[in-house]
């Protein structure tokens, strides 16, 4: 009877922490653009309005194109590949044709409210 009992607490508590890992997979490949969710974007600045705040940004390796919003509380930073330091820059340092890793939240619309750009640099 203890050996079933345990077999069965067992199972129990494998399922369980199976659970959180598929819905975690299910929202990284659902619909991104989910108002007022945290998000990401990356890849290459395919066009810019400062009069608008906006970034176009396409996805690396990919066709996909984001609108990123930004405003007066958006952090910028510039960062080297595989370097620790973080470099503090403005929005007239980002220009097309650099790659960039956004960070916000998405509107209903799947634009993403950057809190946070950081252009990425090579060496």
């Amino acid at each position: 009877m203890k050996r079933i009992i345990n077999w069965l607490l067992m199972s129990v508590l494998v399922c369980s922490l199976g659970i959180p890992m598929f819905a975690q997979e299910k929202a990284a490949t659902g619909d991104e653009a989910k108002a007022g969710k945290q998000g990401r974007w990356e890849g290459m600045v395919v066009r810019s309005n400062p009069d608008k705040s906006q970034l176009t940004v396409r996805a690396r390796g990919g066709n996909t194109e984001k609108t990123i919003q930004y405003d007066s509380s958006t952090k910028w930073t510039s960062q080297e590949h595989g370097s620790k330091q973080v470099n503090p820059i403005d929005a007239t340092q980002v220009k097309d044709d650099d790659r960039v890793i956004c960070v916000g939240t998405w509107d209903k619309d799947g634009a993403l409210h950057a809190s946070m750009i950081s252009k990425r640099l090579t060496k």
